[in-house]
């Protein structure tokens, strides 16, 4: 049997050992500090991020794969440090200005980045506008979800020009001039990733915090190629809640989840991102429904007990219920809903 890879590995006993025995006692209060500084030294933040940067430039399957250690485990805790990602990325594969201040630190675990950009598929409506000032960049608007307030160091924040321009820049994950965060919001799920909004009233940044420029455009059409893929932590809580569940009842749930799972990867590995939109967004929601059937048989297993707030049949509906909608763009929800419908 081969090794597994050593970031999967160091994912398995964060999973086994610190996120799934708290789990329950975080989704009801906040995910703890010492939760995220045991991933800053575990090296999973550096997962994409280029070698030379001091990331491990993992392959795809290595990245999905912590994925659904991590979202099965715990799925709030998973959900603050997914947003890491996104701004070692856009840094990794662009050569703003932000870069070689930023990529390094951030792909070593030193920081830990939010994202403040689901907004922008609102388009053509602008919800933060950016305006150029004093050699620099002004936002302004409001930012409807920011999620890891109070937890992040960081923040990478979006917003459209005039001229359908959209701006990256980063900021520091705090209260300052034009910048001010609403309460953590009380959610269904994952209330503990500390979610809020976020209004601008000319935040000021430098041009030297901008990580990419880009035209809304295509901005959008990448961002409807990344998000038409199921997502790994779907699967996640798909196999949590069927170790909840007698064999029985878990293994034709089981083989649904394998077989979509195994055409989810193979396309997403074996063809261009471009390619086969529409089976793409099918294999996403048969992801999903396989997750709210394997969650919904969990509550139905456990009977009364289920509608404890501690219980963690009810924990996993609840996250199956926010990972249905988590990046969801018209292309998606339309495709979830036909199948619902249909």
């Amino acid at each position: 049997m081969t090794a597994p890879h050593p970031l999967v590995a160091r994912a398995r006993s964060l999973a086994d050992d610190l996120l799934a025995p708290h789990a329950e006692q975080v989704d009801q209060g906040e995910v703890p500090a010492s939760h995220l500084a045991e991933i800053r030294r575990s090296g999973l933040l550096g997962l994409n991020a280029p070698k030379e940067y001091g990331g491990a430039a993992a392959p795809g399957a290595v990245l999905r794969e912590t994925t659904e250690i991590l979202a099965g485990a715990c799925c709030s805790t998973w959900f603050v440090q997914a947003q890491h990602h996104t701004p070692v990325l856009t840094l990794a594969r662009n050569e703003g200005p932000a870069r070689e201040r930023l990529l390094g630190p951030l792909a070593t675990g030193e920081l830990l980045s939010g994202v403040a950009y689901a907004h922008l598929r609102a388009y053509p409506r602008v919800p933060v506008r950016v305006t150029r000032e004093r050699a620099g960049r002004r936002f302004d608007g409001a930012v409807p979800w920011y999620t890891g307030w109070g937890l992040n160091d960081l923040l990478l924040l979006a917003g459209v020009t005039d001229t359908g321009e959209v701006v990256f820049a980063f900021t520091e994950a705090r209260e300052q001039p034009g910048l001010r965060a609403s309460a953590p919001m009380r959610l269904a799920a994952l209330t503990a990733a500390r979610t809020v909004s976020l209004e601008l009233d000319g935040l000021w940044l430098p041009e030297e915090a901008v990580a990419l420029r880009t035209p809304h455009e295509r901005w959008s059409a990448a961002d409807r190629l990344k998000t038409a893929n199921a997502n790994p932590a779907v699967f996640g809580v798909t196999e949590a809640a069927l170790t909840l569940l007698d064999e029985n009842t878990a293994a034709p749930l089981r083989t649904r989840l394998t077989e979509v799972r195994t055409q989810a990867y193979a396309l997403a590995d074996g063809s261009a991102p471009h390619e086969r939109l529409t089976d793409r967004l099918a294999l996403r929601t048969q992801a999903s429904e396989v997750m709210r059937a394997a969650t919904t048989a969990a509550v139905v297993s456990g009977g009364g007990r289920s509608m404890l707030l501690t219980n963690k049949a009810q924990r996993l509906a609840r996250e199956a219920l926010f990972l249905m909608v988590q990046a969801q763009t018209r292309e998606s929800r339309s495709s979830h809903l036909d199948a619902l419908t249909g």
